[in-house]
């Protein structure tokens, strides 16, 4: 009988030790499982805020082009107006001296 009972003993221990050992292996399946998921949502919320910083960055870009372009027409419309107004004068000195020229020729 003691023999009987040693190895209901050992046999009780056995699954009792296979069980815990089971036990262990899904918990640490399911903390592998949450770490799986919370990288996936990590990579997705960088991915995301990747691609807004990459539009700003765009939008911005598009903003600085529009201001230049914007820009440069002034300052082409200024250079027109001044070589504008330059060539006037020099129109009228020509003109003014020339018609020096003429009275001082009669």
């Amino acid at each position: 009988m003691k023999a009987f009972l040693i190895i209901v003993m050992g046999a009780a221990l056995a699954i009792a030790s296979a069980v815990r050992a089971q036990d262990l292996t899904q918990d640490t399946k399911k903390a592998a499982d949450k770490t799986a998921d919370a990288t996936k949502d990590t990579g997705k919320a960088v991915g995301h805020g990747t691609k807004k910083a990459a539009d700003k960055t765009v939008d911005a870009t598009k903003d600085t082009s529009k201001d230049v372009a914007h820009g440069t027409t002034k300052a082409a419309k200024a250079t027109g107006k001044g070589v504008d107004k330059g060539a006037k004068a020099t129109g009228h000195a020509v003109k003014t001296g020339a018609d020096k020229t003429a009275d001082a020729v009669k």
